[in-house]
């Protein structure tokens, strides 16, 4: 029988130090939060954020929201929960005042956005603006809007992110992409993550039980290693403050029930 790779104990020690300190949202339960700004209405794949949720919950026995929610920047609950979601694959509109006003409250309180390219080149492989889409590029030109003292860096694989759960060399998703991901980092915290790769792409699945779309150049192993990223981002989230709260790690250490396979 294959064994997956271990997974990096040292790391999930590392994202979640005990503090003390009440856990967020449903009883502290990741929820893939599809943020619709810009024109979005929804992510480009509508069912990736439940299978998301579904393989964190089998892999970790971290609590996750089944049925993601959606939420509009302009809404007060933009700030609720940690963690937003945007994803799309056609050039944004200018967000409004009120979009910016809400998104610069929720990282001001500390959350997380990943800015999921669905739109992502195939035969992209290298690094920096040209492997996005229109959707990236627009996407990083709305953010600079929001956090205009800010300005992207790679992060390489040793970063935390890719050994908060999964020990991984790269990133992927349902295209190869850049071998890194691109985020803005402020006060020592990641809190724009851009991705080249369309993770949603290689998650989705749809009522059939069949994978929606390929997965380019790496078929079903490269799809492995897109979900393992995303369990990745969603351990980062679970682990990091906000808002003064978070989620107990006490609480998810005895969830893993002590083991190094997934």
């Amino acid at each position: 029988m294959r064994l997956f790779p271990f997974v990096s104990a040292l790391g999930v020690l590392f994202v979640c130090l005990p503090r003390p300190a009440r856990a967020f949202g449903d009883v502290g339960a990741f929820d893939p939060r599809a943020l619709m700004a810009g024109g979005t209405t929804g992510p480009a794949r509508a069912s990736a954020g439940a299978r998301w949720s579904w393989e964190l919950v089998q892999r970790t026995s971290a609590p996750a929201r089944l049925k993601p929610t959606q939420v509009r920047a302009s809404d007060p609950g933009v700030v609720d929960a940690p963690f937003l979601w945007w994803s799309g694959d056609i050039a944004l509109s200018p967000l409004s005042p009120q979009e910016i006003a809400g998104l610069r409250r929720f990282f001001a309180l500390g959350g997380v956005l990943l800015v999921d390219d669905a739109g992502a080149p195939e035969d992209s492989s290298s690094e920096g603006r040209s492997s996005s889409s229109a959707f990236g590029r627009s996407a990083r030109e709305q953010i600079a809007r929001i956090l205009p003292d800010a300005s992207p860096i790679a992060l390489e694989p040793d970063h935390v992110l890719f050994k908060s759960y999964y020990l991984l060399k790269r990133a992927e998703g349902r295209v190869a992409g850049p071998r890194t991901l691109d985020a803005i980092v402020r006060g020592g915290r990641t809190q724009v993550i851009f991705s080249s790769h369309d993770i949603g792409g290689a998650l989705a699945r749809g009522a059939t039980g069949s994978w929606e779309y390929p997965v380019i150049p790496g078929g079903d192993l490269q799809r492995e290693r897109a979900i393992r990223l995303a369990v990745n981002v969603a351990m980062y989230v679970l682990c990091s403050n906000y808002k003064d709260d978070q989620v107990h790690a006490p609480f998810l250490m005895r969830r893993r029930a002590g083991t190094l396979l997934p």
